[in-house]
């Protein structure tokens, strides 16, 4: 498989799943902090789903062919490496290591699929 479509592949998946992980928390009741601090998780949620929705019209306009999706691609993905980096934290205060585990597992992915997005060229 060409790295565009495993790019697109990736992009629209992790975006999928960032939404359905949000939904299966909400719907279980497993974000305490609604609580106790609804205006930052609030706001954490909001910024997850703009960077998941970012990932889904980057990989389906690069599986398209559209010739802006590669610019909003690297920024979907540049929203994606901040929030696996930052939000690792909180499941390690939890000391639900198999999540952060996944999200170090993601981000190396992530990074992955950028280089394999830039073109090399000689020098």
């Amino acid at each position: 498989m060409k790295a565009k479509k495993i790019a697109s592949v990736f992009s629209i998946f992790i975006g999928i799943a960032m939404i359905g992980m949000w939904i299966m928390f909400y719907a279980t009741g497993n974000i305490p902090e609604l609580a106790t601090e609804p205006m930052r998780i609030s706001m954490h949620i909001l910024a997850e789903v703009i960077t998941a929705i970012m990932l889904i019209i980057a990989g389906v306009g690069i599986f398209a062919g559209i010739k802006w999706a590669r610019e909003v691609y690297f920024l979907s993905m540049g929203m994606l490496i901040y929030t696996l980096i930052q939000s690792p934290g909180y499941f390690m205060e939890t000391e639900d290591y198999g999540f952060v585990i996944m999200f170090g597992i993601m981000l190396a992915l992530a990074i992955l699929m950028i280089i394999k997005m830039v073109p090399l060229k000689k020098v």
